[in-house]
């Protein structure tokens, strides 16, 4: 076994069968739907999910609890001398403090990273994690490249109805009364710690089009140079417009290929409070 274990949660996207096959550990988030319980990717997948969604079930987020985080942190502690464990971002759950907070009483042995990503973004953050353990760096090691780059990264996202946002008390039920008559396509917006609004588009063709040209602008003006990044994209229950949004994105980067824009559905629990139908694309500085 490796020195240094990585561990995330199921919002970076990394299911349990490939968290087996990367050699991680994945904490599931749990949800509750009509007051039972159910944890992502293990009893409850993708499809059942929406199918409770869109039936009008009513779905809460959590955090995993204290006890199954430091039970997972103890597990991975008897096969490896440290433990970095990357959770969603601070500022879209409180599990990140919590979890920061549980950590004092392992004596540095667990390092937790608040680089304040969500997705396909935090699960670069495990890739690199990974490739930095491989080649023998300690955990507050990791933990401090991880952090170093935690604003290199930016995500879109275009919202296909904004009732989800309404039902979570994101959005007032005027504003989503007004965006809907007018049939907007709202592009929200992930940098640092805030989901925030970022562009109001007419259609979903100007939607996509705003987000590419939101990439291409992160890439030029804050991470050096595309050539530089990675880009990534996400989507929730709707795979074949993702696909079309693959290859729209491909024509502006000329020499990326399809294998260039990897692909995730978004965590349920940033799915939960936008919807079915969502499109994300993410950029990321990956060299310096």
């Amino acid at each position: 076994m490796g020195k240094t274990a990585i561990l995330t949660d199921s919002n970076s996207g990394i299911t349990q069968s490939e968290a087996r096959e990367l050699g991680i550990r994945v904490i599931p988030m749990p949800f509750t739907i009509n007051d039972k319980v159910y944890y992502e990717d293990i009893n409850l997948t993708q499809d059942e999910f929406y199918e409770q969604l869109r039936g009008g079930a009513v779905i809460s987020t959590s955090m995993p609890s204290p006890g199954d985080v430091m039970d997972t942190w103890t597990s991975l502690l008897k096969e490896h001398d440290e433990v970095v464990y990357i959770p969603m971002s601070s500022g879209l759950s409180s599990s990140c403090a919590t979890a920061m907070s549980l950590a004092e009483d392992f004596d540095g042995k667990v390092q937790v990273v608040d680089n304040q990503r969500i997705s396909v973004t935090q699960r670069l953050s495990v890739l690199e994690a990974m490739q930095m353990a491989e080649n023998g760096a300690s955990a507050r090691e990791i933990h401090d490249v991880l952090m170093a780059k935690k604003l290199d990264a930016s995500i879109y996202i275009m919202v296909d109805t904004l009732d989800y946002l309404k039902k979570g008390g994101r959005l007032t039920p005027a504003a989503a009364a007004v965006a809907t008559l007018l049939k907007l396509k709202p592009v929200l917006q992930i940098q640092g710690q805030k989901l925030d609004a970022f562009h109001n588009a007419r259609s979903v063709k100007v939607a996509k089009r705003i987000m590419i040209e939101a990439v291409k602008a992160d890439a030029a003006q804050r991470f050096g140079g595309s050539d530089k990044c990675v880009f990534h994209m996400a989507y929730t229950h709707n795979k074949k417009e993702l696909e079309k949004f693959q290859e729209e994105a491909l024509k502006e980067f000329p020499g990326r290929s399809i294998l260039d824009f990897h692909a995730d559905p978004l965590s349920l629990s940033v799915a939960c409070h936008i919807g079915p139908g969502a499109l994300a694309i993410t950029c990321a500085k990956v060299k310096e």
